[in-house]
């Protein structure tokens, strides 16, 4: 049920003179295959011709695919999800075998039935069919951008079923050869480069792509529209000999904000060409925009992003440029690693996403070492912890043997962990022997696909370590998060692994073998930890850091002397052992050892820290105690005076003037943390001069005035405008934001509203009946409504009564994964019964986003937990120390 949207044109074709009536839903086959296809077939080659009208309702196709059949067979399992096939065959030299085409489950699974049996060898399997549009980033999906239509493809996992049948699997890799009609003047962009263009008979216009080089079915882009695009080259580089071409692909509404992609992509293509030893692997590459793509997509020489992610303006933020470097230099990685070798099958997409992952911050950073980008990795691992360290949970390398479970491999335990793990393998073997087993495994399955298990060997053979293997399986194939506590006794050091566990959460025991490097003052060391405890051998010293770098995937304890030395030292630790120190302090403290009125300390020491994430991420998950409903009413004047006494003065030493360009001079960082400073001393600390300001350049910038307010404090000044004025603020925001293919205005001005604390406002949102509402604006206004304190009980209620509507009407990993986390941020034991008792089953019926939602009901009994244990320990450090 990943595609609620069931064809209506089924019923109108007719039996098709090659035996097929139109598909007309799901015939259920108990024989058909729930994950992996049989070997029966092996496809070697597409030829796609497909006519897109995307004002239309939906499409129509002619797909042929040239297979090699294991053994003589009268069926043959493949995929196509919700295609109305009006005729199939397969064509065995001269000879025509009829069939039928059956899907045989609500993931796309089908089945073909032969008139007589097809024999062994090669055979070309041939569809006439149509398809119907989808809504939201899956498949093949349209949208209206102001007044104009515009498609693209979104096939990443398992939808290019959707859109033409197929062997829809990565580990089938073959040519593609695409031909689309559509409207004249459209422009069509897909992975190689196009040939030619031809008028037809009907007025229309077909677009010819050369073949392209061997491709799983779920990277193949093809996206047809009135687009404006830009041309360029990517200069010749060492490793690439000639110039390569360059596109940018923009609605409309965008074409004024293309020049910063065109200018930086191609730098960003020339360091991950030195970094692999390999020219880019496609002859040719287009950065594409899409307004509902929630994040981004590497399909091989057509990368796709969100509008946001590569459209920026001149006044664009470091947070804006920051995403940029790292999505980016993400995507373009994995043109070679996902791409030129992808995985063998989606048990492996951590070889995709995690490498990807690390690869986005690594050459981010060296694109634009100002920016700080590097340091968002380590952030990001230490994020997914409080995932991993779930008792419901998965493996990063996690055995996949049904369909259903495709989609939750998009989480935070392929990208945050496998990305950490990645790097804390690189930096134990050291950056050159790493990138030397990177490139071996390049150059040994180039074109071709692999298993984690051939990377591992690739990484060992070139760093002529076999130990390594032990280390990266044991964090890649179980759950969990290893804590170590270190102990001074004299000269010796004793280390103890464990696994992490929350107050409240009691899970089985498990062992690592972990790349340890630890700090005493400036004299470092590195070991390999494989055993419960052992002991090392420090130098004297005052300060310990037990992860340095941060780069470690691991959290750590010390005695109450070493937190309070390591605690002192928080405004000059290095961004990554920073955010390690406060990730680990917060962790003993949900683990029920650190007492609360640490971490209020560690907050006053950390914010003198000049890296922005560093300086605010304690304060951040001190916020978080306010959003989780942690801080009581009778604390909340504390509360607040805590959170000022801490930014305040950090805002008003830096200064704050909202408008546009008004901080233009300051270096990269400087402007990133004024900018996280507003949201505290705005929001948290409820600071009434910062409130008024930005109150008065929202009313201005809503008045017309675009340089009113920067866009770096869009969001704090569009959100005190709707706390203060109700209703009739929230209707002004929905209808900008409506009004509006600026994503950044559009996604501020709807959060704002949903953000609001107004029960009013909340129920205007969640029953808004809008037709330019998209899928994502629905799920942010959701998450805004059940994150505030003020309308959690009325969101949660209304999402509970509404979901199976919701899900039915969700397309793709993007939605269905995500839904279930709306419920998270609810707290207590007796609210996750509640909507498990509600939710559950029809959750577990449908297997729609199932682990998110085990994972969300989880967390919520832990917060039950923490705030049972701690709840008045939290009220006394904020009362005494505010």
């Amino acid at each position: 049920m990943r595609n609620g949207i069931m064809l209506t044109l089924a019923a109108l074709l007719s039996t098709a003179a090659f035996g097929q009536s139109a598909t007309t839903g799901v015939v259920p086959d108990a024989n058909a295959p729930k994950g992996r296809l049989p070997d029966a077939a092996v496809p070697k080659a597409y030829r796609l011709d497909l006519t897109i009208l995307p004002e239309s309702d939906g499409f129509s196709g002619h797909d042929e695919i040239d297979v090699v059949l294991k053994g003589r067979t009268t069926k043959l399992y493949l995929h196509g999800r919700d295609l109305a096939v009006s005729k199939v065959f397969a064509r065995v030299g001269k000879t025509i075998i009829p069939a039928t085409f059956t899907q045989v489950d609500t993931t796309g699974t089908a089945r073909l039935d032969f008139a007589r049996a097809v024999p062994k060898g090669a055979a070309t399997l041939v569809f006439d069919y149509r398809g119907t549009f989808g809504d939201d980033a899956s498949g093949l999906y349209h949208v209206k951008v102001a007044d104009r239509w515009y498609s693209w493809t979104q096939f990443e996992s398992i939808d290019a079923r959707a859109a033409f049948p197929s062997f829809d699997e990565p580990g089938f890799k073959q040519p593609f050869t695409v031909t689309v009609t559509t409207h004249p003047g459209m422009t069509v962009i897909s992975n190689s480069p196009e040939t030619g263009i031809t008028k037809t008979g009907n007025g229309l216009e077909t677009h010819r792509f050369a073949a392209t080089k061997p491709l799983p079915t779920y990277l193949v882009a093809i996206d047809t529209g009135p687009f404006v695009k830009q041309s360029g080259m990517i200069p010749a580089t060492a490793e690439r000999a000639q110039p390569m071409p360059l596109g940018a692909v923009a609605t409309q509404a965008q074409k004024h904000k293309m020049s910063y992609v065109m200018a930086e992509t191609p730098r960003i293509v020339g360091l991950l060409e030195r970094y692999f030893g390999e020219p880019f692997p496609f002859p040719k590459l287009d950065q594409i925009g899409s307004p509902i793509m929630p994040g981004a997509m590497e399909n091989a020489g057509a990368d796709t992003y969100g509008d946001s992610i590569i459209f920026l303006d001149r006044h664009a933020t470091t947070a804006d440029k920051q995403t940029f470097g790292m999505v980016v230099s993400h995507e373009l990685a994995h043109q070679w690693f996902g791409d030129l070798v992808s995985p063998a099958w989606w048990s492996d997409l951590w070889l995709n996403e995690s490498f990807a992952n690390w690869m986005g911050y690594r050459i981010g950073n060296e694109w634009r070492p100002e920016l700080g980008i590097g340091v968002g990795a380590i952030a990001e691992g230490f994020g997914a912890m409080n995932t991993d360290a779930l008792e419901v949970g998965r493996p990063i390398h996690q055995a996949i043997t049904d369909n259903s479970q495709i989609d939750g491999a998009f989480d935070s335990i392929t990208y945050g962990k496998g990305g950490q793990v990645v790097a804390m393998l690189a930096a134990y073997l050291g950056d050159e022997k790493f990138k030397a087993g990177v490139r071996l495994h390049l150059r040994r399955h180039a074109y071709g696909t692999a298993t984690s298990e051939q990377f591992f060997q690739s990484i060992a053979d070139a760093a002529h370590d076999p130990k390594v293997l032990a280390a990266l399986t044991s964090f890649v194939d179980q759950q969990g998060v290893p804590v170590i506590d270190l102990r001074r006794d004299g000269g010796k050091l004793t280390a103890t692994q464990a696994r992490y566990a929350f107050i409240g959460s009691t899970p089985a025991p498990l062992r690592w073998t972990i790349p340890l490097c630890i700090r005493v003052d400036t004299s470092k060391q590195c070991t390999l930890l494989d055993a419960k405890t052992a002991s090392l051998a420090v130098p004297d010293g005052r300060v310990l850091m037990p992860n340095v770098g941060g780069t470690g995937y691991y959290r750590f304890d010390l005695s109450p002397a070493d937190w309070q030395a390591l605690i002192a030292t928080a405004g000059t630790l290095s961004p990554g052992e920073a955010i390690a120190t406060t990730d680990s302090l917060w962790a003993s403290f949900r683990a029920g050892k650190a007492p609360a009125a640490w971490l209020i300390a560690e907050a006053r020491a950390m914010a003198a820290n000049p890296d922005a994430a560093a300086s605010v991420d304690p304060g951040e998950r001190i916020a978080g105690w306010r959003s989780r409903g942690l801080i009581a009413p009778a604390a909340l004047p504390a509360y607040r005076t805590l959170m000022a006494s801490i930014y305040t003065p950090q805002l008003t030493k830096l200064g704050f003037d909202p408008a546009v360009g008004a901080h233009a001079g300051d270096d990269p960082g400087r402007q990133d943390l004024r900018h996280k400073l507003v949201g505290l001393v705005a929001d948290d600390a409820h600071d009434g001069a910062v409130r008024a300001k930005l109150k008065e350049a929202a009313k201005r910038f809503l008045g017309g005035d675009a340089a009113a307010l920067d866009t770096g404090f869009l969001a704090n000044g569009l959100a005190v405008l709707a706390q203060d004025g109700g209703l009739p603020v929230a209707k002004t925001l929905v209808e900008r934001a409506l009004s509006s293919e600026d994503a950044t205005v559009r996604s501020s001005a709807l959060a704002a509203a949903a953000s609001s604390g107004r029960a009013d406002v909340a129920n205007y949102l969640l029953t808004l009946d809008d037709k330019r509402l998209r899928g994502f604006d629905r799920l942010r206004l959701i998450f805004g409504v059940i994150g505030s304190v003020e309308t959690r009980e009325l969101g949660t209620d209304w999402v509970l009564a509404n979901y199976d509507r919701l899900v039915a009407g969700a397309n793709g990993v993007f939605i269905t994964s995500r839904l279930p986390s709306a419920f998270s941020s609810q707290c207590g034991a007796d609210r996750a019964a509640a909507i498990d008792a509600k939710v559950g089953p029809a959750v577990r019926k449908a297997n729609v986003g199932l682990l998110a939602y085990q994972r969300a009901i989880e967390s919520i009994r832990l917060c039950g937990a923490l705030r049972t244990a701690k709840a008045a320990e939290i009220a006394a450090a904020v009362t005494t120390t505010g």
